[in-house]
């Protein structure tokens, strides 16, 4: 499990995994972009990010965007 902070007018870049994540937004507002489609998503909301799938982080509001990420533990 991972925090990230995301400035205002910040993203991340588009970028994949070969894990899934599941990512539980605690404050602000932003879209959330996929080679499928670009989803608004806010403080509240939980996205669901597929295995391999391109994604990228967008904050569109003037406040911080904070969320959690959490990633499958696999053992060795």
């Amino acid at each position: 499990m991972r925090i990230f902070e995301m400035d205002a007018g910040g993203y991340s870049q588009s970028h994949s995994h070969s894990w899934e994540h599941e990512v539980f937004v605690l404050e602000g507002e932003g879209i959330v972009v996929s080679e499928r489609e670009e989803k608004r998503f806010r403080a509240g909301d939980v996205i669901f990010v597929a295995p391999d799938e391109k994604h990228q982080f967008k904050n569109s509001s003037r406040k911080t965007v904070k969320f959690l990420c959490l990633v499958p533990h696999k053992d060795e």
